[in-house]
């Protein structure tokens, strides 16, 4: 065996390097592999055709946790966000559109396009979904109470929660409405306009095999309103050379604090021994001594394909054969030579209806029939896409005059029905997105230069995500908090002494936080100092 660390973190990801840089700046000595040959997992920067650097994956940014910034000087390190306004553009068939942002006054007349009444509700329910935010956001960076322990901790913790909850008053149902139930009947009672509902729906599904009218859909509704950019609450961004300039920046504060990463370092398994990690083997044979391993993978590949039979209680493994990997998300990479002339917002130079998210989803219909064709194995044959063109704001990430375009779509199920060719589907799945942006903006095909297709297979495979799975397990309620990755087990730690989860498998899940990998670094260095 080699020389021995304080820390191995399997994984290069964000999460991963954030427990890293934390682990580091405690004294610990800390070691990071990774098994690409570039860092920051999904979030990520590759130059995927030449002069075009592209966010392969994770694609805007909003909830990279302030704390983790301060602490780890990110701007110091390179990281820039860039702020959109407005942040999302919807053209229509009938050739009107809708645009929403910050800029409130834009947003009121936006709205009032379609309904008055509706843009006199969308502060309301901003305002709601605020108070049900400022409950919630507290916790994202606290390890979850174990309801079923009496230790005296765990009793105080669920006490302030209780009051917390408590203050929320008649608040608190729509709270326990958005953590539980469906998008679609909220969004119902709030508003009557067919094209505000299904702009804010959308968010609701991204990355989840399920539509808006399913339970557990209202959940990412506050993800509207919660996050900052450079100080601002609720408003989403672009990091300036793409996502990868999060992971790059949170590198360079590990590397500073005297973390070790290494690229190319795959891991083939966990060396267990009398129930507590030892270090771990690499794919090449090499073996790597540790006190304790932190390992970014989800709890599939943590528990399943790292680990013996031996390692872990029946029980454990059979709760996590049990998690929930579905997905239907599609990643499209897009080069361009000009930007879309939208029919609803002409001109091909950079313009408001450029900046944000682009969603094509005509109606809420739309979007339930798109997810018929998934639950029996089939690719939407009219699929929904959020689109970004983060070029136009960037000029770091493209050449003079071209553009980058990241479509994340759904829906593609992981499992095909029998008879499909992946390969097939792909092209054929591609393609009609593409016919779906020329009818918005009837100079996109042409303009096309490249495109990357990543099924959930592909993200599998490339990332390592089980099922293609962004969020490394469902963001349901079953599946939360205190029961992420599964019940008992959701402070970090696991069956094994030693070995910890600091992924986004762990709580507070999905998205680029940092969160779990913040809380993993504090419970590793809080064992550690006994």
């Amino acid at each position: 065996m080699s020389v021995s660390y304080d820390l191995i973190v399997i994984g290069g990801g964000h999460n991963g390097l954030v427990t890293a840089a934390y682990a580091a700046r405690a004294g610990l000595k800390t070691l990071v592999l990774e098994r690409r040959e570039v860092l920051g997992g999904a979030c990520v920067t590759e130059e995927t055709w030449p002069g075009y650097k592209v966010s392969t994956a994770a694609y805007v940014n909003s909830l990279l946790r302030p704390e983790i910034i301060r602490d780890l000087e990110l701007t110091r390190h390179g990281f820039e966000m860039l702020p959109r306004s407005p942040s999302s553009f919807t053209p229509f068939p009938d050739g009107r559109s809708l645009m929403l942002g910050p800029d409130k006054a834009l947003t009121h007349r936006e709205v009032a396009k379609f309904s008055p009444r509706d843009a006199d509700a969308l502060p309301r329910y901003e305002t709601m979904l605020e108070r049900v935010a400022d409950f919630l956001e507290p916790t994202l960076t606290m390890t979850p109470p174990n309801p079923w322990s009496f230790r005296p901790a765990n009793l105080v913790q669920l006490a302030r929660l209780g009051l917390a909850f408590v203050k929320l008053g008649t608040d608190g149902q729509r709270a326990v409405e958005i953590l539980t139930g469906a998008a679609t009947p909220i969004l119902d009672r709030w508003f009557e306009s067919e094209q505000l509902k299904v702009t804010l729906a959308t968010d609701a599904i991204i990355g989840a095999m399920a539509s808006p009218s399913m339970p557990g859909t209202a959940y990412v509704l506050f993800h509207h309103v919660m996050g900052e950019c450079n100080g601002v609450r609720g408003v989403w961004g672009y990091v300036r050379g793409g996502m990868g300039g999060i992971s790059n920046a949170i590198a360079g504060a590990a590397r500073e604090r005297g973390a070790e990463i290494r690229t190319g370092a795959e891991v083939a398994r966990i060396l267990v021994r009398n129930g507590s990690a030892q270090g771990v083997a690499l794919a090449d044979g090499t073996e790597i001594r540790a006190s304790r391993v932190a390992s970014g993978a989800d709890a599939n590949v943590t528990f399943l394909k790292l680990m013996g039979n031996g390692d872990l209680p029946a029980e454990f493994v059979e709760a996590v054969c049990n998690i929930d990997y579905a997905s239907a998300s599609c990643k499209i990479n897009v080069a361009l030579s000009e930007l879309p002339d939208f029919t609803a917002v002409p001109g091909t130079a950079p313009g408001p209806q450029h900046r944000g998210t682009i969603h094509i989803s005509p109606t809420m219909e739309y979007i339930e029939r798109a997810y018929d064709d998934a639950k029996y194995g089939r690719p939407s044959e009219h699929p929904i896409i959020e689109a970004t063109i983060p070029s136009v704001l960037d000029n770091t990430i493209a050449p003079a005059g071209k553009h980058v375009m990241s479509m994340f779509t759904q829906y593609f199920p992981y499992a095909l029905a029998p008879g499909l060719s992946l390969e097939d589907e792909k092209e054929k799945y591609a393609d009609r997105c593409f016919d779906l942006m020329n009818e918005f903006a009837p100079n996109f095909k042409r303009s096309v230069i490249a495109r990357q297709i990543l099924s959930p297979v592909d993200i599998e495979q490339r990332f390592g995500l089980t099922g293609g799975n962004i969020m490394q397990g469902t963001m349901s309620l079953s599946s939360l908090s205190f029961m992420r990755p599964v019940p008992g087990y959701a402070d970090y730690r696991t069956p094994v002494r030693g070995l910890y989860l600091c992924g986004a498998a762990t709580h507070p899940g999905g998205g680029v936080m940092g969160a779990c990998g913040y809380n993993a670094a504090r419970e590793i260095v809080r064992d550690l100092r006994g």
